[in-house]
């Protein structure tokens, strides 16, 4: 869909067009993520969550350090922890060095079930950006990080 089939206002100023373009292009994506998320009973947030474990390789984390790397800001690291855990694909334990301190870590369910998804997902992201060259991509992740920084 091109973004002017979403733009009812022909004066509608080109920094404001290209934040809805931005926002309205994540929406999609993120539909259809999460329609390959379905089958498997995971969210996007529990996804993230989980390939944030499984980038540890091994070593636990912490809620704090997994809340930094989420892609959703806004989600409640606890409760998608908490039903992770519930799902026997991530587990919590008490620091020996510090009772206060707990960490997580994926189960080898966890990391079972990622390896499904893996294929699937990769597919959605290809299809995705087929339509672009190599230069294209490396311009469009450029400028991204121009926005974010």
């Amino acid at each position: 869909m091109k973004i002017e089939d979403l733009i009812q206002s022909e004066n509608l100023p080109e920094g404001r067009r290209t934040v809805i373009s931005i926002i309205y292009t994540a929406n999609m994506l993120s539909e259809e993520s999460a329609a390959v998320l379905k089958p498997f009973k995971l969210t996007l947030p529990q996804f993230n969550v989980l390939r944030i474990l499984r980038g540890r390789k091994g070593k636990p984390a912490n809620l704090s350090s997994i809340q930094k790397r989420m892609v959703n800001k806004m989600s409640n690291t606890t409760r998608i922890v908490d039903k992770l855990i519930e799902k026997g694909l991530a587990e919590r334990t008490i620091c020996p060095e510090n009772r206060r301190k707990v960490e997580i870590t994926i189960t080898k369910a966890g990391l079972s079930l990622l390896a499904k998804i893996d294929e699937p997902m990769d597919s959605v992201n290809r299809e995705a950006i087929a339509g672009l060259t190599p230069d294209e991509v490396q311009t469009i992740n450029n400028l991204l990080e121009k926005i974010r920084s």
